[in-house]
């Protein structure tokens, strides 16, 4: 697929999102589009695998009855292979159709479906049965978690997408029918296109979802930095883990840094969001068995204890509130530190719950705000700990200000690393210039990208830019790891040639008597007192 076909499905799908743009805020329809997306994807995916186990019988699964023998055999290598299963009738072509609404020439003025120039099949109960469906046929089988209650944010009856029923239906029945008019062609396309489109989607709702974008969206350039960390070293990773995994689409960034990914996993405590993440997973064609998404409160209750992880990332909420709960100084992942984050600030919380997580060969990368470089107190003494102590910190990033959604403070990025390479220095890296900058956000681009990564591979000293700080200079600094202590940005202000002020007071000296002298012949013509 050519980069311009790739654009194209992006607006076609974009443009399909403005059915419901000006009914709900971006982070509510979002859920529908990217709901209906996903589910004409399983349809697709589905009749593809069962076209090819009914190749032999010259059987085109479309036209099969659902109570068929051929669907019930379907069925039984569908929920092995795929994790689900959709019967013929239950398919998105088939409901879409159902739906009988004709989207050329409609009555753009008719949303709210007060005449009946543009015909509505009644879908809604039809399409509400076959999400439940989905999901129910992944009852009591291996894939059950990683598909349980997915659509549950798809509310058809909600008064948002309309007054009645009838304006409900008519409105999804639109969606639907623009949605089948887009093939997604899954067994021609090269590379994963449709992930590829599903995540400029998930960037352009962030964009619009103010505040609520940090929740489930790290911006794509940061998630790019954050992968290039982790698997600078590594073509090949057994497990990629992330704690505040949001959309998942920062696991799903590591994974095009490597030859290959052996799993995937991440909390998530938003459900909407943990369902997100899932529909992501699935829709980047990684297959059930190799992803764990669990949903609930990473701090509070971590859902993957005893695991290690071979790479970590992760772009927490900053400065988040937290139990700072005094039991929890009993919990391994925070014992031998002897202080707790304080609770109006989760961010060491965060990182010492990712360390706990490292596997020996691990590398680990999370974006901090600038507060915990220098902080002093509880947080003072836990970085102490982390670079006294265990000595896993590996480089500090600074970036610039304004790149995130939903908040404009710099940021920095923390690496730490269980194998490292420079056991003797910490490097700082100050990229808070390199930027381009946006009409509402400052933007990374490729050449930032590749600096700062070429930065962090050759550990080379660059003026105004990178520095090797040796241990004893941060202990010199009392463990203090504001980026500005070690990276001169001073910028010396040009001396000034104090003989060519003075020329230059002189001349305008004479200049002022040539004007003076002319304002008063002037004054004498009219016959007036002069001024001076």
């Amino acid at each position: 697929m050519t980069e311009e076909e790739k654009r194209l499905l992006e607006r076609q799908l974009w443009n399909i999102a403005d059915t419901l743009r000006g009914r709900m805020h971006a982070d509510e329809f979002r859920d529908y589009i990217l709901g209906f997306i996903f589910y004409k994807y399983l349809s697709e995916k589905l009749y593809l695998y069962a076209n090819q186990i009914l190749e032999e019988d010259g059987v085109d699964y479309a036209t099969l009855a659902d109570d068929s023998e051929m669907v019930e055999a379907v069925a039984e290598h569908a929920i092995e292979k795929l994790g689900y299963m959709l019967k013929p009738s239950e398919m998105f072509s088939a409901i879409a159709k159902r739906g009988n609404i004709k989207i050329d020439g409609e009555d753009e003025n008719n949303d709210e479906g007060e005449n009946d120039e543009v015909p509505a099949n009644f879908i809604l109960g039809d399409l509400a049965t076959i999400l439940a469906n989905i999901e129910r046929s992944t009852m009591g089988t291996e894939s059950e978690d990683e598909f349980g209650q997915l659509f549950e944010d798809l509310d058809l009856t909600s008064s948002k997408l309309g007054k009645t029923p009838k304006a409900q239906n008519l409105l999804i029945a639109k969606v639907l029918a623009h949605l089948d008019k887009i093939n997604f062609d899954l067994e021609n396309k090269k590379g994963d296109v449709l992930g590829d489109a599903y995540e400029y989607l998930i960037g352009k709702f962030a964009s619009g979802a103010g505040k609520k974008a940090g929740e489930f969206y790290t911006p794509q350039p940061v998630s790019e930095i954050l992968a290039k960390l982790v698997t600078a070293d590594k073509k090949v990773l057994k497990s990629v883990y992330d704690p505040t995994c949001g959309s998942g689409s920062l696991l799903l960034r590591v994974a095009r840094e490597v030859d290959e990914v052996g799993e995937f996993f991440g909390q998530e405590s938003n459900p909407t969001t943990y369902n997100l993440a899932r529909m992501n997973m699935i829709l980047h064609d990684v297959n059930y068995r190799k992803f764990d998404v669990k949903q609930e409160d990473t701090l509070e209750h971590p859902q993957h204890e005893g695991m290690r992880f071979e790479a970590i990332v992760a772009n927490p909420p900053f400065s988040a509130k937290w139990s700072a709960n005094p039991l929890l100084m009993h919990d391994d992942r925070f014992a031998e530190y002897g202080r707790l984050a304080p609770a109006s600030k989760a961010d060491f919380a965060f990182i010492q719950h990712m360390i706990h997580h490292m596997a020996d060969n691990a590398n680990m990368a999370v974006v901090m705000p600038h507060g915990v470089l220098f902080r002093g107190a509880a947080e003072g003494h836990i970085r102490e700990h982390l670079i006294k102590e265990r000595n896993l910190l590996d480089a500090v990033i600074g970036l610039p200000a304004n790149i995130f959604y939903g908040t404009s403070i710099p940021t920095s990025i923390l690496v730490f690393k269980k194998c490292r390479t420079s056991p003797e220095d910490i490097l700082f890296i100050d990229a808070s210039n390199e930027f381009e900058k946006g009409k509402n956000q400052n933007r990374l681009a490729e050449e930032h990208i590749a600096k700062i990564i070429t930065a962090y591979k050759t550990r080379q000293f660059e003026d105004r830019f990178s520095y090797v700080a040796p241990l004893r200079e941060i202990a010199e600094n009392d463990y203090n790891l504001n980026i500005p202590r070690y990276v001169d940005t001073f910028e010396p202000e040009e001396p000034v040639d104090l003989n060519a002020v003075t020329s230059a007071l002189e001349k305008l000296e004479t200049d002022m008597g040539k004007v003076d002298a002319t304002i008063v012949d002037f004054c004498k013509e009219l016959g007036i007192k002069a001024p001076f």
